[in-house]
């Protein structure tokens, strides 16, 4: 499980995925999001803008995000 800590209170999911070393660019996280290969806490994601707080987790291709 990747650990990211945020100091805000949200982060976007694409710049999530970017900031996990999940997707290197922007164009590809939308591309993960828009294949549906994405989920918070359990549901499918397809909005790259999604607000991602403190306590949710990410799951991509068989690897999970815990944001704290």
């Amino acid at each position: 499980m990747i650990e990211i800590k945020i100091t805000s209170e949200f982060i976007k999911l694409d710049q999530l995925l970017k900031l996990a070393d999940i997707a290197s660019t922007g164009g590809e996280a939308k591309i993960l999001i828009q294949e549906e290969l994405v989920s918070v806490n359990g549901n499918v994601e397809t909005q790259r803008g999604k607000k991602i707080k403190s306590g949710d987790i990410v799951k991509v291709e068989g690897r999970t995000i815990k944001v704290i």
